[in-house]
């Protein structure tokens, strides 16, 4: 289990690409969950976004959204260093 944790709803646009996956990969301390909903009605059909350790982060594209969500990762395992 990570120290960072990635909620993605599963029909947010940013599931368009392997978001688990991808980061697990890239980042062992990082647990992505898929949930059905994540209460933010709407905002999956229209943006990709995520959660991070609590934090909303959403762009205009999957790859913008992938690149802050690796920045947020960043700060939030700067903090365990």
């Amino acid at each position: 289990m990570g120290i960072v944790v990635v909620e993605i709803c599963n029909g947010s646009l940013v599931t368009q690409v392997d978001v688990e996956k991808i980061l697990e990969e890239e980042f062992p301390e990082v647990a992505v969950i898929e949930n059905s909903c994540l209460s933010f009605c709407g905002m999956c059909a229209k943006r990709p976004y995520a959660i991070v350790n609590g934090k909303r982060i959403f762009a205009k594209t999957v790859t913008e959204c992938l690149d802050k969500i690796r920045e947020h990762i960043k700060l939030e395992l700067a903090m365990y260093t």
